[in-house]
């Protein structure tokens, strides 16, 4: 019964639709434009294989990369961290002036000889505690031991031995012996020893955390050297090989306590404010002279050469 009235009022319904299409022909009515609404859909448009690849994160590619064998250069450049010595000399050691004793009697002898006690008892807790990690260690030894050191890198300056020079110097010192030196021949020899090297300071600074010691010693070298310096024509730039002179060093050796393999080595130097200065270099420089035609000679035009101002020696 359902059925015949469903088709029953489908028949009616097209009916009238087309009696309702031919009054409007007829009548000439014309429909409103349907107002069509554009509705954001899922794009569906083509992307090249090679923009999806940039897309793609750079660990992937470095994988693919090392899997191919071929090796991309580092672009992020990170600054490094060396723990195995120190940026610097903590508390350094003040020498005397003129590494002299001044009368006990004066304002400044007794400012001087309070201030070698706080020192000197600072060292001793210093001492106590490298007493702690190294059981061979003593004052008396590590003097000539630390002079043997400054000899060995000094030594190997002069043959430019890197490998030796790392394991007898600091990161810290490694650039301030080698700097400058590319071009040039040095010529260095230890004579001998004016008076016995001593140590004269001592400290033993946490770094980073609390245990991590690092220890500094100070020694008291003075003895007599050589050095001479030539420059990439050989000529002499500073000192002589034949006149040696009297020096008076603050050595300061580091190593790291907590290390096993750690190794005392060599970290810098200590310059008093009193020290005189060094000895100016003379360098090597182009003077331009006259303009000489084809058949003029030099010594024929008579051209006095300037002699090249001394310059002084920062090393």
């Amino acid at each position: 019964m359902a059925m015949p009235m469903r088709r029953t009022l489908v028949v009616l319904h097209r009916a009238t639709c087309r009696r309702l299409t031919n009054a409007e022909a007829s009548l000439d009515v014309r429909q409103p434009v349907p107002l069509f609404v554009p509705v954001r859909t899922k794009k569906r448009y083509f992307i090249p294989p090679a923009v999806r690849a940039r897309a793609k994160p750079e660990g992937n590619m470095e994988a693919k990369a090392r899997a191919a064998g071929i090796v991309n250069r580092q672009e992020n450049y990170e600054r490094p961290i060396n723990i195995s010595c120190t940026a610097g000399i903590f508390d350094p050691y003040i020498p005397p002036e003129g590494d002299a004793r001044l009368s006990t009697l004066s304002k400044e002898g007794l400012k001087q000889r309070g201030e070698q006690i706080k020192q000197s008892a600072s060292s001793q807790l210093a001492i106590r505690k490298i007493k702690e990690h190294d059981s061979l260690f003593t004052t008396k030894t590590f003097a000539e031991r630390a002079q043997e050191i400054f000899v060995e890198a000094h030594n190997a300056l002069t043959q430019f031995n890197k490998q030796k020079i790392h394991s007898l110097v600091t990161e810290r010192c490694y650039p301030e012996m080698t700097r400058g030196n590319r071009f040039k021949t040095i010529h260095w020899s230890f004579v001998e020893s004016l008076e016995p090297p001593r140590v004269v300071h001592a400290r033993c600074p946490d770094m980073v955390s609390k245990g991590n010691l690092y220890a500094q010693v100070t020694v008291r070298m003075h003895s007599k050297q050589t050095l001479a310096v030539y420059d990439r024509f050989g000529r002499l730039m500073l000192g002589s090989e034949e006149q040696p002179k009297d020096v008076l060093e603050y050595l300061v050796i580091e190593r790291h306590l907590v290390n096993p393999y750690g190794q005392w080595r060599l970290h810098g130097k200590i310059v008093p404010s009193w020290a005189p200065a060094k000895d100016p270099i003379i360098k090597t420089v182009m003077i331009p002279g006259p303009k000489l035609s084809a058949v003029q000679e030099l010594d024929a035009v008579n051209f006095e050469v300037p002699k090249p101002e001394a310059v002084q020696w920062y090393k």
